[in-house]
């Protein structure tokens, strides 16, 4: 007699070999363990300076503020869970404070206040795209967030090529008379290469036509450019015509959590459909109260923006050599180097020089573009910065950034 189980794999056996492909490849991930001193981490042995965090004005690691903040917190304002979703009784009077805080920063009408940019970008995109009527336009490199709230949404998409408007007005052309609403969905700052949308150019497009909605993740801008520091739309003056800005609160502003800013209905709306904001306890009274803290005093933080504009500056100068041609245009800057093997070599490399830098692998990149991530943060000094230019230019396989960057437009 024949067992079924013959004709069965193991599904264990199956999560191995898949396991062992990875492993094959260079681009098996596992959790490690560091130990964090301030700005540096500590691991093997090893004192090295962070660059691999986003906490790139370095609030995270000011000892100060955390004092200035818990002087001002007592027994009552100690708050570790809301317990349960704010529609139920999680909706403690510090979010509507930090929402409120938010929207007067934006001169908006409302912001809404999310667990994670992971679910405010995954749960607002199939919350308003919910029909056959709206097209969703994305950029090529759009983050994974985004494209998990796509694939999550009734609307049908085309990824446009990246940063590629010539591309992008031509698909707006050719069908804007086609759909109710289209949403044009990009980054602001692209997290792996550390390039920025041409976001005066998306608004002019969206300008010429009125079913255009304009969805941009400020994620690694906010707290960074502008005057205020709430992202590239301010600092190029377009703030009313971004119907949905997305940032996040636990890179720059040093806490956890993210918001949209928006129109009061977009956000009573969003209230009502976005489901990883219904069915998800909210975040803890006592981080929205830090990030409060943070948010009130971002305005005041011109000086910290300032000095990492300065060190991006440098550093951008120093690579921008006949061997090595920059894509980045901000405070990320992406050492490209191409196999996996590679990658994982030269971040070790750099980490016995003293610099925490961990590779960049496929999925997260496309094949071939494996590459090492520069984090650049306020808080460098101007030795570190030199020797952490000295080290980079001295990266052997480094492939021209050119020819990199056309691999990971066109894949």
């Amino acid at each position: 007699m024949t067992n079924i189980s013959d004709f069965m794999d193991s599904p264990y056996r199956f999560l191995q070999a898949r396991l062992d492909e990875l492993k094959t490849a260079k681009n098996l991930r596992t959790l490690s363990h560091a130990d964090a001193e301030g700005r540096y981490i500590i691991k093997q042995g090893r004192r090295m300076l962070n660059l691999s965090s986003n906490d790139y004005l370095g609030l995270a690691v000011d000892m100060n503020l955390r004092a200035d903040f818990l002087r001002q917190i007592s027994v009552k304002d100690f708050v570790p869970s809301a317990s349960s979703s704010r529609l139920l009784t999680g909706n403690h009077p510090i979010f509507d404070e930090l929402e409120t805080e938010l929207a007067k920063l934006y001169n908006a009408e409302s912001a809404l206040l999310f667990n994670s940019g992971y679910d405010a970008n995954s749960g607002i995109l199939p919350a308003i795209a919910n029909n056959d009527d709206t097209l969703i336009l994305a950029d090529k490199l759009v983050h994974a967030s985004l494209i998990d709230g796509i694939r999550l949404s009734h609307a049908k998409c085309i990824r446009f090529r990246h940063n590629d408007l010539n591309h992008l007005e031509r698909l707006i052309s050719k069908n804007a008379s086609c759909y109710r609403h289209i949403i044009l969905v990009t980054e602001s700052i692209f997290s792996m290469n550390g390039d920025e949308a041409p976001l005066r150019e998306m608004v002019d497009l969206k300008r010429r036509y009125p079913n255009i909605m304009l969805y941009v993740d400020e994620a690694h801008a906010f707290g960074l450019r502008g005057s205020q520091g709430l992202g590239c739309c301010e600092e190029a003056g377009i703030l009313p015509d971004i119907d949905l800005l997305v940032g996040t609160l636990g890179k720059a502003a040093a806490s956890a959590g993210a918001f949209v800013i928006c129109a009061q209905t977009i956000r009573d709306y969003l209230i009502n459909h976005v489901r990883p904001f219904i069915f998800t306890t909210a975040l803890p009274p006592f981080t929205v109260a830090w990030s409060l803290y943070i948010v009130h005093n971002l305005p005041q933080m011109s000086a910290r923006r300032e000095r990492l504009s300065c060190i991006t500056k440098r550093v951008h100068q120093a690579l921008a050599t006949e061997q090595v041609k920059d894509i980045s245009q901000s405070h990320i800057i992406p050492l490209l180097i191409g196999s996996s093997a590679d990658a994982m070599l030269q971040a070790d490399a750099m980490q016995r020089h003293g610099f925490y830098l961990l590779p960049v692998r496929p999925p997260t990149v496309p094949e071939g573009t494996a590459r090492l991530r520069l984090s650049l943060r306020a808080d460098l000094t101007d030795e570190e910065t030199e020797r952490l230019i000295e080290e980079a230019t001295a990266t052997p396989q480094l492939h021209s950034y050119e020819t990199a960057s056309t691999r990971t437009n066109n894949s």
